[in-house]
Order: structure tokens, then C-alpha cells, then sequence
């Protein structure tokens, strides 16, 4: 049996990483606060910024790893928000790092010592774990913490059969992006000429390359670009 273990699989990367895996036959479980739309996912309410809704979750999913052959658990749920170095206050910068690293370590902790050889351990990453832009302060911050983790992660995990990777995508016309920008149409065609194709990544795409990482134990430990070849500034 194979499984698929996603946070924040209600929408955009999350939900479009869902319906691949299930396309694969894999059972698949949505860890989040929101219900994934897609048919044959089990949905798992959870709020990643509690220790008690991550234990509880966890706890139902430890009978499902003991009888799966492979795992991919995929850490994609993130906040974003408009911040910058002197105006994020360490509350919310709080509040941002429960969700977007926290979270995944009290994940990890629960589930990682259960995962059978030939799982994958796959982080969400972004452009932005690698470089930063302005009013996006506590965002690239846990960002660039999600790489440190992934590659810490794969050292862990040395001789054990799973194996990790960072996915980082460019801009991807999720319900996130178009938030953070206002739904400005301006801007969000600006960004989308950001790329040598001049559009914006679909969900579907990051997918895609999501459950290639899972099948290919070669990538372990490595940073995937997935930007459409985003132009330096």
C-alpha cells in the first residue's frame, strides 16, 4: 500500500499534489485546517500551530504507515505575510514559524521514526529560501529555515532508506500569491513576466514534479528549482 501524507492539501500546491498522488492509487491524507475538495482524500482537520491537533493526527496516522510500503510525507501548508525587518513583531513572527517550521519538525518527530525504507521526506520550499525580497520578512525567513531542515534532515536520515529533497517553486498562481498581492492584476502580471515564459507556474506543474521527487532517491538532499527560469534582478 502507498501513501501520501500532505499539510495544507485543501488548495493550491497542497490540492493539486493530492490529486496526483491519487491518480497513483495512493491513499492520501490532508493535514490542515481547511477540507481538500478532491475525491478520496481523507481529510485530517488540524491546526499546525497546535501541538495537541498535530498529536492527535499523527497518532491516527501511525496504524496507516505501519501497513504502507512506501510514504511520501510532503510539507507544503505555509503563512505568508506583509512584513518587513522593522515592522514584523516577534508575536507574529511567532506565529508564522509555528506553521511554516515548527509544525514540521512536531510532524517529523511523530511520524519520521515509522517511515518504511523507500519514503520520502519532501519540503515546499520557494525561491525565497535561497534569496529574499523587500515586505516579505518572516515569509523568507522560514523559508530559508525549511532548507537548513531539509538538509540537516538528509544527514539524519543517512543509511535509513528515506530520502529528502527541497522543492522551490517560482510564483505560482495560488490562492496564497494572489492574496499576498492584493489580487492586483497589474502586479501579478509583472511577476508573471518574471520568467522566461511569462506566465505563472500552475499547481499542477509543482505537482508533478513533487511526486517525480518521491520516486527518485537520487535527488536525496538536493534543492529543486521549479521557476520557469526566473529572470535575476
Amino acid at each position: 500500500m502507498k501513501t501520501a501524507i500532505i499539510t495544507g492539501a485543501s488548495v493550491g500546491i497542497g490540492r493539486a499534489t493530492a490529486a496526483r498522488f491519487i491518480a497513483e492509487e495512493y491513499r492520501v491524507f490532508n493535514l490542515s485546517r481547511r477540507s481538500c475538495p478532491e475525491p478520496g482524500v481523507t481529510n485530517l482537520p488540524c491546526d499546525l500551530g497546535s501541538d495537541s491537533d498535530i498529536a492527535e493526527c499523527c497518532g491516527a496516522l501511525l496504524e496507516v504507515i505501519a501497513g504502507s510500503d512506501s510514504v511520501a510525507l510532503v510539507h507544503n501548508a505555509s503563512q505568508m505575510r506583509k512584513d518587513s525587518v522593522d515592522d514584523c513583531g516577534s508575536a507574529s513572527l511567532r506565529e508564522v514559524l509555528e506553521t511554516n517550521v515548527v509544525a514540521i519538525n512536531s510532524i517529523n518527530q511523530h511520524l519520521l521514526p515509522r517511515l518504511p525504507a523507500g519514503s520520502s521526506l519532501l519540503y515546499v520550499g520557494s525561491t525565497l529560501s535561497e534569496k529574499a525580497v523587500a515586505g516579505s520578512f518572516s515569509y523568507v525567513l522560514s523559508k530559508h529555515a525549511q532548507l537548513g531542515m531539509m538538509r540537516a534532515s538528509c544527514q539524519d536520515l543517512m543509511g535509513r532508506g528515506v530520502h529528502t529533497a527541497l522543492i522551490c517553486p517560482g510564483f505560482t498562481d495560488t490562492e496564497m500569491l494572489r492574496t499576498h498581492l492584493g489580487n492586483d492584476v497589474r502586479i501579478i502580471d509583472a511577476i508573471a513576466a518574471m520568467n522566461s515564459y511569462n506566465r505563472l507556474i500552475e499547481p499542477a506543474e509543482i505537482a508533478e514534479l513533487l511526486f517525480w521527487a518521491h520516486g527518485n532517491p537520487v535527488i536525496n538532499g538536493a534543492v529543486l528549482h521549479a521557476n520557469l527560469g526566473q529572470r535575476e534582478s
